[in-house]
């Protein structure tokens, strides 16, 4: 019986932990659920076997179903659109568009799509684990069902309002893709039109390995 009895308690501990979480993560579905669109800041840094990329920010920009714009501020000028069928990935330096379907996509703003239609995290990743993070935040690991993903591990850090203010996302080659996010705004006015992709001027599209001007 005292062997029973010492079980059951070292059992509850984790079952509250267990029921917090899942209370937590009911919390984040809800609240960005009822959201129609999504206006966010972030800065994006990238690191790979030790070595860092140069850090870049701007503005997301995100529509239900299926809509999302980064607009760069650095560097200026680069932008990513997703129009809910396609995406398409501009770089100024070299004057040049990458169109592939979204469903194809492995552009590691990827998991960000998950946001774009009815978030249920139950359905999209599996073996969460959940620690306390600071000012009162929540960080939670988690891993995709999908192994058909070009990453293997992402983990949010969630404020006590339930936002969503970091994403790591951890390639299949180890590298790491961090956003912090900031001011976030839910359902502003967004204008439609800026989910239309515009070929900038003289620029190269690539389409299935094809170039056309």
């Amino acid at each position: 019986m005292i062997r029973i009895a010492l079980g059951v308690c070292l059992c509850l501990p984790a079952l509250a932990a267990d029921s917090d979480l899942n209370r937590l993560l009911k919390n984040v579905e809800e609240r960005y659920n009822h959201a129609k669109t999504l206006q966010v800041g972030f800065n994006e840094s990238y690191s790979v076997e030790g070595r860092s990329g140069k850090p870049e920010s701007g503005t997301l920009s995100l529509r239900k179903p299926g809509k999302m714009r980064w607009d760069y501020s650095s560097p200026s000028g680069k932008l990513f659109i997703s129009d809910g069928k396609n995406v398409f990935y501009y770089t100024p330096a070299n004057n040049r568009v990458e169109k592939m379907p979204l469903k194809e996509s492995e552009d590691m703003r990827a998991p960000l799509a998950f946001l774009l239609g009815k978030l249920e995290f139950d359905r999209d990743f599996e073996n969460f684990k959940g620690k306390p993070g600071d000012a009162g935040s929540t960080v939670i690991d988690a891993r995709p069902r999908s192994d058909r993903l070009p990453y293997k591990e992402v983990e949010f850090v969630v404020s006590p309002g339930f936002e969503i203010r970091k994403l790591d996302v951890v390639g299949h080659d180890d590298s790491v893709l961090t956003f912090v996010f900031t001011n976030e705004r839910l359902n502003p006015s967004i204008d439609e039109r800026i989910f239309r992709f515009q070929m900038p001027k003289g620029a190269i599209m690539v389409e299935g390995g094809q170039e056309t001007n």
